[in-house]
Parts: structure tokens; C-alpha cells; sequence
């Protein structure tokens, strides 16, 4: 019998040896820079006390992500370069420009102002253009330029804050690493990911346009205002040395604020869109309003996979796990349909899709669980 083509297996880890490689540079790069300049204790404290950052800030962006899950791979790989990539090269070009900006170096505060957001949002940036260039068939929109933007930004901090964490230990001990983790970590962990993610909402309009100008235009417009919030935070921060909680609530916490209603409006609007581009199958008599709806909300998507869990099981659960994701993914392709995107791979991809669903639709039948949709209607009436 011939052998099976073991390319494709060995290709994918390569891949993720060289990614491994890749990022471990860096991320052994910024620990051993951070450990000269702070020392190894005071590098281990801030170490550990970044995770905190990471408990908090990535959930939420996972959290935004539920409707149309992106690849776990990307996710990883936009995190990964702003903790190791990102923050490397803005070490590196800071250090340039604070020296060009003021060769005595007697003050820094110009280079903090006008240097860093400049550099930081750049790179912080480019790993998620990267990825779009690399995997353009995988941003669909909005969300998922903001998803992958703001992981980008939560490794930037997560990393950023180890540096800040060492620096406070090494110069004032305990009460230096206490003071700048009550300032950074548990007053403002949202800081980058606030920034950056107008740069993520312009990359998601560049990709649901088919405007070339729109296409060029956004993104750039959006790294402008990450830019532009960056400048009036480090200005405020600047200013408010001896002021830190006036600054706080009258900056920080309305960007917060507006920060949080933001994710959760775009977390709507992508429900919202799910089941606009679904309805074009039930005119087709290929799903049933139910299911859309069903489709279209969290909560319902929630009940759906506990209930198929209760009456059928953990196969069950699956598929029905399994029909949600394809769902998502069938209302992703109809966008790019309604936009006019109809080469052969959008189109094929859709007929797969449609089977897919099909198919595991005939499963909910043979297992019983079309009496979800009785059960949930039934409720509703109530």
C-alpha cells in the first residue's frame, strides 16, 4: 500500500517549532535585559505578579470572542508577540529614540510623551497585520480585529509590567513593588488593550469593505487614535505625579468605562449580524428561525449545549458545539457573499459549511434534541 503523505504533519511542526523558537527568543531576551537591569529577584517578583495582569485582561477578549471562535494557534501567536516581540522591539527602538530625542537623557518624560506612543502602538500593531496578511480568510470583522489586537496589547502589559514590577522592587523594595503593582496591575490593567484596539476596529473595517481607500484609510486612522489615547495618557500620567487619583477618575476610569461598553456593544453587534445573514438560509428552508435565534445570543447558545448535555450526553454536547461553530462560520461567509466576495473558495466553503450543518441537524434528530427547540419555545410562551 503507498505510505501517506507525511508533508502536511511535518510542515504544521515545523511551524510550530519555528514559532516556538521565534517567540522564546524574544521572550529570553526581555527576561535577561529586565534581570540586568533590576536583578533576578526583583525580575521573579514582577513575573509573578504580571500574571495577574494576564488573569484579568485575557479572559475578557476570549469572552468577546465567543460567538465565532478564531483558531487557538492565532490567539496564542497575537499574545505571544506583545509579550515577547512587541516589547523587545519597543525596548530597543524607545532607547533610539529617547537618545534622539534627548542625547543627555535629562529628560525623560519628553521621550515617555512623545516617543513611546508612537512606538509602542506600532508594534503592538504589526503582529496582528501580520497575522491578517498571513490568515486573510480568518478576520471577518470588527471583533475579531479587536480580539486579536487586544491579546496583542494584554502580552505587551503583561510583559511591560515585569519590567515596571523589577524596576519599583529593585529601587524601593517591598513598598516600590507594591505601590506600582496597586498603580499598574490592579488600577489600570486595560491600558494598552484600551489603545490598541482602536487599531484592531480599524483593521476589522479594512476587511468588511471592498473601498480601496477604506481598506488603506482605516487602519491607519485607527493605529492614529491608539496613538493619540496613548499621548493623552502618559501626558496625564506626566502631569498628575503628585496627583495620580485625580487623573484616575477623571481619565482613566471614563476610558475604562467607555473601554468595557465598547466590548460589550461589539459583542451584540456580531450577535446581531449572526442572525441578519442566518435569516438568508431560512428563507431557503435550510435552517429554522429557532435555530437562528438560537445562534444569533450566548445565553441561548449556553442553554442549548447544557440541555443537548442533560439528553444526550457528552457526543451530544459536541455536536451541538459543533453545529454552533459552523453556524457562526456560515454567517461569516454569507457577509463576505452580501459584500460581493464570490470566488470559489468563498463559495465552496459554504457549501461544506451547509453540509456540515445538515449533518448535524440529522444528529439532533436521531438523538431527540429537536425537543430543545420545542422545550426553549415552550418556556418562551410562559
Amino acid at each position: 500500500m503507498p505510505r501517506a503523505d507525511r508533508r502536511p504533519v511535518l510542515r504544521k511542526w515545523l511551524f510550530i517549532a519555528l514559532g516556538i523558537v521565534f517567540f522564546g527568543c524574544g521572550g529570553v531576551a526581555m527576561l535577561l535585559i529586565t534581570g540586568s537591569r533590576s536583578g533576578v529577584t526583583a525580575t521573579v517578583f514582577g513575573f509573578v505578579l504580571s500574571l495577574v495582569v494576564v488573569g484579568i485582561v485575557v479572559p475578557v477578549f476570549l469572552w468577546l470572542d465567543r460567538f465565532e471562535r478564531e483558531p487557538t494557534w492565532m490567539l496564542i501567536c497575537a499574545f505571544a508577540w506583545g509579550a515577547c516581540i512587541a516589547t523587545l522591539g519597543a525596548v530597543v527602538l524607545n532607547d533610539v529614540g529617547s537618545y534622539l530625542f534627548d542625547p543627555t537623557h535629562t529628560q525623560n518624560t519628553g521621550a515617555a510623551v512623545f516617543v513611546a506612543p508612537v512606538v509602542e502602538e506600532s508594534m503592538k500593531a504589526l503582529g496582528p497585520l501580520l497575522l491578517l496578511l498571513w490568515r486573510r480568510r480568518e478576520v471577518d470583522g470588527i471583533v475579531d480585529g479587536m480580539v486579536y489586537a487586544g491579546l496583542s496589547a494584554a502580552g505587551f502589559a503583561a510583559v511591560e509590567d515585569i519590567v515596571y514590577l523589577a524596576g519599583g522592587y529593585a529601587d524601593s523594595g517591598d513598598r516600590g513593588l507594591f505601590s506600582t503593582f496597586l498603580v499598574r496591575v490592579v488600577m489600570s490593567p486595560f491600558a494598552h488593550p484600551m489603545f490598541t484596539i482602536c487599531t484592531g476596529i480599524g483593521i476589522g473595517v479594512a476587511v468588511t469593505t471592498a473601498r480601496w481607500w477604506l481598506r488603506i484609510g482605516a487602519p491607519v486612522v485607527g493605529w492614529s487614535a491608539a496613538v493619540g489615547l496613548h499621548f493623552l495618557w502618559n501626558v496625564g500620567a506626566v502631569l498628575s505625579q503628585r496627583g495620580w487619583l485625580i487623573f484616575y477618575i477623571a481619565l482613566q476610569l471614563p476610558l475604562f468605562v467607555g473601554f468595557m461598553t465598547l466590548i460589550v456593544l461589539a459583542r451584540r453587534h456580531e450577535g446581531r449580524m449572526i442572525g441578519i445573514h442566518l435569516g438568508t438560509y431560512v428563507d431557503r428552508g435550510l435552517l429554522t428561525p429557532q435555530e437562528v435565534q438560537m445562534l444569533a445570543s450566548v445565553r441561548e447558545r449556553r442553554y442549548a449545549e447544557a440541555w443537548a448535555e442533560r439528553h444526550g450526553g457528552k457526543q451530544a454536547q459536541r455536536e451541538m458545539r459543533e453545529f454552533q461553530e459552523a453556524g457562526s462560520e456560515l454567517a461569516m461567509i454569507q457577509a463576505r457573499l452580501h459584500r460581493g466576495q464570490h470566488d470559489r473558495r468563498t463559495v465552496q466553503t459554504e457549501l461544506q459549511l451547509l453540509a456540515l450543518v445538515g449533518e448535524r441537524r440529522t444528529q439532533f434528530l436521531d438523538t431527540a434534541l429537536y425537543r430543545y427547540y420545542v422545550d426553549r419555545a415552550e418556556q418562551a410562551g410562559r
